[in-house]
């Protein structure tokens, strides 16, 4: 049986996260409006052609958040989800509570408290700038591997329950090639 190659995605506009196959990277750009949005969308595709990516999960739009950037961020967000349909790549969206609940046990937990959390159940220093977006962006991938079995890793309960306020209905295809 072929292995799933999957992804998953932290969309931002200065740092997005991405990882593939548990290798992270992060999408920087400097340049602004529509210029940013198409770039940041064809690294991310290209990534995912390169890589032969089945399916992605990516961040679901933060609803509490309160800032300025918050329509360029939903413009990313959208640029994004219909690249990847349009690449007929089935793609979940996971909210950033769910994100948070999985890595710590917690749903309220931040940033910090998720990067020190995977750092030490994986051993890896999440440095940098984009430290945090590319965590972020494992831990996405990470829920969706573990969703289709493929996860390597053992989590607690309090942890996989945040799985179960995903709608995983978008892999329902994958999930039938995975059982025959």
């Amino acid at each position: 049986m072929k292995e799933i190659a999957t992804m998953g995605i932290d969309l931002s506009l200065t740092s997005t996260g991405v990882s593939i196959g548990g290798v992270t990277a992060s999408i920087r750009k400097t340049s602004r409006g529509v210029q940013r949005l198409l770039e940041v969308r064809n690294d991310l595709i290209y990534m995912a052609k390169e890589h032969s990516v089945d399916c992605v999960a990516i961040e679901h739009y933060s609803y509490a958040s309160q800032n300025s950037q918050a329509h360029s961020i939903g413009e990313m967000g959208g640029v994004m989800r219909i690249t990847l349909y349009e690449a007929g790549i089935p793609f979940v969206e996971i909210p950033p509570t769910c994100r948070a609940k999985f890595a710590t046990g917690k749903g309220n937990a931040g940033k910090p408290e998720v990067v020190s959390a995977i750092s030490a159940i994986t051993g890896i220093v999440w440095s940098g700038g984009d430290g945090s977006d590319r965590c972020d962006a494992w831990v996405l991938e990470e829920m969706l591997r573990y969703y289709l079995g493929l996860s390597e890793r053992k989590w607690a309960t309090a942890n996989t329950d945040a799985l179960k306020k995903v709608d995983w209905s978008p892999l329902e295809a994958i999930m039938k090639g995975t059982q025959q």
